[in-house]
């Protein structure tokens, strides 16, 4: 049985904003979440998935 944290708890944990693990959570993009009315229930042993929103290229020629 999986043990849950809030998205609050979650984003202290990462260190990123409790607004952003709510969009990745409506995004499914963690493992296992489970919604409760307004709430967001996340594995205590979830990953944090990577940021899709940044593009690195180390080999950029200017």
């Amino acid at each position: 049985m999986f043990e849950y944290i809030s998205a609050k708890e979650t984003a202290e944990k990462w260190g990123i904003s409790e607004r952003r693990i709510q969009k990745l959570c409506e995004e499914n993009r963690i493992d296992g979440v489970v919604r409760f009315g307004h709430a967001w229930a996340i594995p205590k042993n979830a990953e944090k998935t990577k940021d899709g929103r940044r593009k690195e290229n180390k080999n950029v020629c200017l």
